[in-house]
């Protein structure tokens, strides 16, 4: 008879954030820049799926943001390392961020794609990894962004492209060309 191989130790993750605002009026009444600097300074809560990752705030400025995140053994997939939806999360936010910090209050954004570009592993021994993302082309109604993922030996372990839709109150588009709804 074989012996049973010892199965591996068993560990444990609390996450701890803060409760998002529930008022979604409050948080519009800042510009974009202006909700993303009272975040990066614990003025305002971030948003919970940054303690799941470690995510955290660096710089930002209109239309470039840069953040932290913090991969670790419970973000790895059945081969590993780390999972793709990890990156694929950072670069989202990093993105998306970006095109928030271009935005005048009451504006939002959703993303409508992203393509992200797996160039380098990640595992709990890469270690903070920083994030940088900024907008490429911004329209009235369509952002876009790029950003990458690099090691702390500066190494981009992943690029991503990402299209933002952006939302006006009530849905409505401005609309600029000339016309008889526009004079």
């Amino acid at each position: 008879m074989s012996a049973r191989p010892t199965p591996p130790a068993n560990r444990s993750r609390t996450i701890h954030y803060q409760v998002p605002e529930a008022d979604k009026t409050r948080l519009f009444e800042r510009t974009g820049l202006e909700q993303l600097r009272a975040m990066a300074e614990g003025r305002i809560a971030a948003p919970p799926i940054s303690s799941h990752i470690g995510l955290e705030f660096v710089a930002v400025t209109d239309g470039d943001v840069v953040m932290t995140a913090q991969p670790d053994e419970s973000h790895y997939n059945p081969i590993g390392s780390v999972h793709g939806g990890f990156f694929a999360t950072v670069l989202d936010s990093v993105c998306g961020c970006a095109v928030h910090s271009t935005l005048p209050a009451g504006v939002g954004y959703t993303s409508l794609e992203i393509k992200v570009s797996f160039l380098r592993p990640i595992t709990a021994e890469t270690g903070a990894v920083t994030a940088h993302g900024w907008v490429t082309r911004r329209g009235k109604s369509v952002a876009f962004a790029d950003a990458e993922i690099r090691d702390a030996e500066g190494r981009v372990l992943a690029t991503a492209s990402s299209t933002c839709l952006i939302i006006y109150p009530g849905g409505a588009v401005p609309d600029s060309r000339p016309g008889p709804a526009n004079q």
